[in-house]
């Protein structure tokens, strides 16, 4: 891959737009995300995902952007494509972006191809399901924590945020790229159609719901089934009703001190563990 300098000389340039201008959204359309800092673009590297530009601090060329190049050229050194990296001082940035860049360092992606739902299921023993989980900060700790445990993949509902989304990629410490996920489509995650494609793939659902008749997360009963999907729900509102009811188990984190329950990021890493015990 070549890789070309170029120096940031105007906001209105076309070369920012992916950096200052598009909306998630319209990246995703693009089959595009934006990876900030060095470490979250080398994990993206290292696991085949293919840059297309990048656009750092001139102060931190050299110790930041140098090494990201070095895993581009050892990784792709082969690919025909032209890398073009974007150069201007660190006050000028702060300008064009309105804010201080995170590390000085932003690059932008391509996409890959995402499998369907039941590609993504086939063979896997241990996944986490989210639904309707708003909150980028929580999705990346979630990735973090199934990567950490040991879960073989992320299933995420059509409300979910995007995992591929800036900020949910640098919380995750770029744990996103490293283990297998997909987003299902607006119809499967209609009702319970998630759950039932789920136990029709022979995963047994656990639901972390605080319901009467829930049972406690570290039950041996639950860690003995081959194939266990635990699904998470909304920071505020939890699981929907019937999804709750649609599954096979209604768990809860046994509490102290009169606290109802932990925020979702944090029972997650609870119960990735528990269910890997066997």
């Amino acid at each position: 891959m070549i890789v070309e300098q170029t120096e940031v000389k105007s906001i209105d340039s076309s070369n920012l737009d992916l950096f200052i201008r598009a909306t998630e959204p319209q990246l995703r359309e693009r089959g595009v995300f934006i990876a900030e800092t060095a470490n979250v673009c080398l994990r993206a590297i290292e696991e085949g995902y293919v840059p297309l530009s990048m656009l750092v601090e001139r102060q931190r060329l050299d110790v930041e952007a140098g090494p990201v190049l070095e895993a581009v050229r050892d990784h792709l050194g082969e690919d025909p494509g032209t890398l073009n990296v974007y150069v201007e001082d660190r006050s000028e940035l702060c300008d064009l972006t309105g804010y201080a860049l995170v590390r000085g360092l932003w690059m932008a992606f391509k996409r890959k191809d995402e499998p369907s739902v039941h590609e993504f299921i086939e063979g896997k023993k241990r996944i986490a399901v989210l639904m309707d989980i708003a909150k980028p900060e929580n999705v990346g700790a979630i990735f973090r924590s199934a990567a950490a445990l040991g879960l073989d993949g992320v299933l995420l509902d059509h409300s979910t945020v995007d995992p591929l989304t800036r900020r949910v990629s640098r919380v995750s410490m770029g744990t996103v790229f490293q283990i297998p996920w997909v987003k299902a489509t607006r119809e499967q995650s209609e009702g319970t159609k998630l759950i039932d494609i789920l136990k029709s793939s022979g995963m047994t659902t656990v639901a972390m719901a605080l319901t009467p008749g829930s049972i406690s997360i570290d039950s041996d009963e639950i860690r003995g089934h081959e194939k266990i999907a635990v699904v998470l729900g909304n920071e505020g509102r939890g699981l929907r009703r019937e999804v709750i009811e649609a599954c096979d188990y209604k768990v809860v984190i046994p509490m102290h001190r009169g606290v109802d329950s932990l925020n979702v990021a944090a029972a997650s890493a609870i119960s990735f563990w528990e269910i890997q015990k066997r």
